[in-house]
């Protein structure tokens, strides 16, 4: 092990990007991924990388563009990577390289403001050890995902006032995720009071949101079927659009407070906080730049956006590890007693935070350990026998499959969620891990749309063995 602290932080992030970019592939490998979502943008990287950009096989079974689901750009920067390595681990192995590269400005802000380069290593190490950030890895792969380690970037430009490295590396992560621009737009309010410098801070400001303005109101009704953002029904609850949420914001604040501090939102935020000893309080300002993103994770119906497994986490992270920066700063200006514990503090509980919270396989051998997911990279049986059930299908040839099949089956111009099934020749399921479009777990659907499909006789199977299944048009 390195005796300097830089050393230590480059062996911590290499270690980070090897360790976890492996568990992602072998997660594939043993078929834990999902057509939702590596399988769309697989497909819409291998679409542009073969001239028809961003294309996907919607729902529907029509071909529509991923921009109409998500702005995220971002994703045609892996089209000609395709070209040289043509398989989903390419964005699962650049997803955890990207990721761990965050930890290089959280390093050196620390030890900007902490004035310990011990201690901003430990700062460093406790952003790839917190449970969050190894979430965002394995959860299949997400362009928003990439904004972690850019707006971390964007926060130390902006400290050291370089705006024009900074412009490039927040113009990159708005192209990541529709709601990036108004985290971008919170840096520029952060930079506007902190810095004193309140014209550069609008104009950050005002682009932010005008980039997420343009997804919202252009880009994504212009490529969407129905004109909206299918996502809007997670928010019904309180108003559905952006408009409406606005509206019940001044019509009944209390319904978005409501919204915001059941149970479940308080848990999410005290996974996110307590890791981090709750050093974000110390710095307000700072911590408000994760409050766009948290707002859209707790005030959605919809439960795995207030859950640290997912990729929610994306644009909240950055402030967060900004903020307990500059808190454990404040902390040790303030107080004598805090001149040396904070760097190894905040590693050891973000170290327990991920024992007890994170995917790590070695930690469901201790007691107490979290063992949620524990046994996803293990590449058993079950997926020896989908690999070669998958074999029988030819390259290129239109297919419907179930969600973890499809992963394996979206480098096409046209994969079908099942039961959607329109000109496919081949169809896919894995009766043990069903799914009926893209809702997991609906084992009484799947059966009965199989059973539909096998009486039509249009099908003919070709393949059945330990649930998987696989069927060949006969006409």
């Amino acid at each position: 092990m390195s005796r300097r602290p830089g050393g230590l932080v480059a062996a911590g992030s290499t270690a980070f990007a090897a360790g976890l970019g492996a568990l992602a592939v072998l997660q594939h490998r043993a078929f834990w991924t999902g057509r939702f979502d590596l399988g769309n943008v697989v497909q819409a990287v291998w679409s542009t990388a073969h001239g028809h950009p961003f294309s996907v096989t919607g729902l529907p079974g029509v071909q529509i563009s991923r921009l109409g689901a998500h702005f995220e750009p971002a994703i045609a920067v892996f089209a000609p990577l395709w070209r040289v390595w043509p398989d989903p681990s390419l964005l699962l192995v650049c997803q955890a390289a990207a990721v761990a590269t965050g930890a290089v400005p959280v390093y050196l802000l620390a030890r900007k403001h902490i004035e310990s380069e011990w201690a901003a290593a430990g700062f460093a190490l406790a952003y790839l050890l917190h449970p969050a950030t190894q979430w965002l890895v394995l959860d299949d792969f997400h362009a928003v995902a990439l904004a972690t380690p850019l707006l971390l970037w964007g926060f130390w430009f902006l400290d050291e006032d370089r705006l024009l490295p900074f412009a490039a590396v927040a113009l990159a992560a708005c192209l990541t995720k529709e709601q990036i621009g108004v985290v971008v737009a919170a840096m520029g309010l952060w930079y506007a009071v902190r810095s004193r410098r309140r014209l550069a801070g609008a104009a950050i400001a005002a682009g932010g949101l005008a980039i997420t303005v343009i997804a919202f109101a252009l880009v994504i009704p212009h490529y969407s079927i129905s004109g909206a953002s299918r996502f809007e029904g997670r928010y019904a609850a309180i108003g559905g659009s952006p408009h409406g949420i606005l509206e019940t914001a001044v019509t009944d604040p209390g319904a978005i407070v409501g919204a915001a501090t059941d149970g479940r939102d308080l848990a999410y935020l005290g996974d996110l906080l307590l890791p981090l000893l709750c050093l974000p309080l110390l710095a307000p300002l700072t911590a408000l730049t994760a409050v766009p993103d948290l707002a859209l994770s707790v005030l959605s119906d919809t439960r795995s956006q207030t859950s640290i497994h997912f990729h929610y986490t994306a644009g909240a992270l950055p402030g967060l590890m900004v903020a307990a920066v500059l808190g454990a700063a404040r902390l040790r200006r303030r107080f004598d007693w805090a001149r040396w514990p904070e760097g190894r503090a905040v590693v050891a509980s973000t170290l327990v935070g991920g024992f007890l919270l994170g995917p790590l396989p070695a930690w469901s051998h201790i007691p107490f350990g979290s063992d949620i997911g524990s046994r996803e990279h293990v590449v058993g049986r079950h997926a020896r026998v989908a690999g070669r059930a998958l074999a029988l299908i030819p390259s290129g040839a239109p297919v419907s499959a179930t969600n973890t099949l499809g992963a394996h089956l979206s480098e096409r111009r046209r994969v079908f969620s099942f039961p959607v099934v329109a000109e496919a020749g081949w169809v896919a399921i894995d009766r043990t891990r069903p799914s009926y479009r893209d809702q997991s777990g609906r084992s009484d659907q799947l059966e009965a749309a199989l059973a539909k499909l096998r009486a039509s006789g249009r099908f003919r199977v070709v393949f059945d063995e330990d649930g998987v299944l696989v069927l060949r048009r006969m006409d």
